[in-house]
């Protein structure tokens, strides 16, 4: 992963970063990197996601989902952290098969969804550390009926990744079906180098192997300056942007392989740096579709938001056809490629055009190494953003409250004090 922050130092961009601050804040940057190496080596809650690289066992991972070897379609059950890793990885790299996610709980989805789907030659994943996750395990229940009702035998296509105890655990032990363990000390969002994300990705042929390698050449770059470290450059732009106003990041892939890479960064940015009336907003974008729904807001509106551009260097490519239609001649001999690249140079430059401070993250190629080390790299960038904020970044106190109230109103509780309303119908 490379990362290019021309776009956003002062003098280019408005807000900008002086270089000066940048090598002023690189003697915390310094500590901060202290801090996790010393988290990393005591295997500290949130800190142990980043020895995954080199602590994920592959081969186990294998082993547990070879008896479903045989599926073509994936179903991954489970919410937030216990799903968008995996989907990033299986988006981007899936070889074969179809993956699918239930990560929410719309009646109409799930229904749809289960509809559409040979249960026969599919696999389901229910995935959730606690094994009492309300969204996961309803949803497994209604995925459980489904099998039954169509006379399919769920017990033999069915994968739990769960944690030592709670629900998920007693019913692989009762039914004796296979288990991956969730590790220990690594939040859900930062699970994606774990058997949460790989398992699914391992069923579908994706190089998990050559996943963990990328991730381990990104851990293994990890310095104590954020100029040597393009994870810590990053991460340190952002905590620097943020204090001048810059206080939304819009993540912008140029490829469509890595719009659900988007999905899974907005979780990992929010969830672990929004706390104490910090952190700046995520956005999701992808180009060059945005280009046509959103560049005039970036382009003509405040200047209060990063914009951060993900871009190959090389993939496949296929050739425009010769056409005689006026206007067109600009696209003679060019390929779909080139016109992707050059919408991305255009909206990057139209950007710097006005001084809306932008980065430049770029990989060699989509594949397994590049996308393992890209979601190291991101994990890095935000747990060292969390140290210059100072806020906790591996809880979430808010989501936690939301589960506890959502819980309480199902049980008939009084969850919340009665506020005033305002509700405007058609007559």
């Amino acid at each position: 992963m490379d990362v290019d922050i021309g776009n956003a130092l002062a003098g280019v961009a408005t807000p900008g970063v002086p270089r000066s601050y940048l090598e002023r804040l690189d003697e915390r940057v310094a500590d901060a990197h202290d801090r996790i190496r010393t988290g990393m080596a005591d295997d500290e809650f949130g800190y142990a996601a980043l020895n995954l690289p080199e602590r994920a066992d592959p081969d186990a991972i294998r082993a547990a989902v070879a008896p479903l070897a045989d599926a073509d379609t994936v179903l991954t059950v489970g919410i937030g952290g216990s799903s968008l890793g995996a989907a990033t990885l299986t988006d981007a790299l899936a070889a074969e098969g179809e993956a699918h996610y239930l990560d929410n709980v719309d009646p109409a989805q799930v229904s749809s969804l289960l509809d559409g789907l040979d249960l026969e030659s599919t696999a389901v994943n229910v995935v959730s550390r606690s094994g009492t996750t309300a969204e996961t395990l309803a949803n497994f229940l209604v995925v459980r009926e489904a099998y039954e009702e169509r006379g399919v035998d769920w017990t033999e296509r069915t994968l739990v990744t769960t944690g030592d105890s709670g629900n998920l655990r007693d019913l692989a032990d009762e039914h004796d079906l296979p288990v991956l363990a969730v590790p220990d000390g690594v939040p859900g969002r930062f699970s994606a180098l774990s058997t949460v994300g790989l398992a699914p990705a391992a069923l579908l042929g994706v190089d998990i192997e050559g996943v963990l390698a990328g991730a381990r050449e990104e851990r293994d770059a990890l310095s104590g300056s954020l100029f040597e470290t393009p994870a810590y450059a990053y991460g340190a732009l952002l905590y620097a942007l943020d204090e001048r106003g810059a206080h939304a990041n819009v993540m912008m892939p140029y490829h469509e392989s890595l719009e659900t890479y988007a999905e899974w960064y907005a979780q990992l940015h929010a969830e672990s740096l929004g706390k104490d009336g910090l952190g700046q907003t995520p956005v999701r974008a992808l180009g060059a579709t945005d280009q046509h729904s959103q560049l005039q807001l970036y382009r003509a509106g405040p200047n209060d938001k990063l914009v951060t551009f993900v871009h190959a260097r090389d993939g496949p490519d296929v050739p425009i056809p010769s056409a005689d239609l006026d206007g067109l001649d600009y696209l003679a001999g060019a390929t779909l490629g080139e016109l992707r690249d050059a919408e991305f140079e255009a909206t990057e430059a139209s950007l710097a055009d006005v001084g809306l401070p932008n980065v430049r993250v770029e990989i060699e190629r989509v594949d397994a190494p590049a996308v393992g080390g890209l979601l190291f790299g991101m994990e890095a960038a935000t747990v060292l953003a969390g140290e210059l904020y100072g806020v906790e970044t591996f809880v979430q106190p808010a989501v936690e409250w939301g589960k506890e109230v959502a819980r309480g109103l199902l049980r008939g509780e009084e969850a919340l004090e009665e506020t005033e309303s305002l509700r405007v119908t058609r007559e």
